[in-house]
């Protein structure tokens, strides 16, 4: 699992004084940065071999202004696709959670390719337990 801690910002918020639902899914894909490095260490966009496939997330209760942690696992891993299991919490409750399905992907030849054995790996070692 990673686990990253973020502060929230007071823009963040809305005129009903917790997060916006649109942030959540700024913070999923922020703390997706170490699942990313597994693939392209240094991040480089010229050699960018993720795409989006779908997310989908669930608001289970309300966040206010303070600290929110993004715990992110590995949810399943295909042959060229993986699913990314996230959730955030704030105050010892769980109050989101989402899925996001990303597909290892060729940019020049515009088709996904097969996980890297190397990497697959690496996903293996953040499964989420019980999947």
């Amino acid at each position: 699992m990673f686990e990253e801690v973020y502060k929230v910002r007071f823009y963040e918020t809305d005129a009903l004084k917790h997060v916006s639902n649109t942030v959540i899914v700024q913070w999923f894909e922020a703390a997706r940065e170490p699942i990313f490095k597994l693939f392209t260490p240094d991040l480089n966009l010229d050699t960018w071999p993720l795409i989006l496939a779908n997310y989908k997330v669930d608001l289970l209760k309300q966040i206010f202004l303070g600290e929110v942690t993004i715990k992110t696992w590995i949810s399943r891993i295909g042959n060229s696709s993986f699913g990314i299991y996230q959730e955030v919490w704030q105050n010892g409750h769980k109050c989101s959670s989402g899925e996001t399905t990303m597909v290892h992907f060729n940019y020049q030849n515009s088709c996904s390719e097969a996980i890297p054995e190397n990497v697959r790996a690496l996903l293996e070692e953040h499964i989420i337990a019980g999947e």
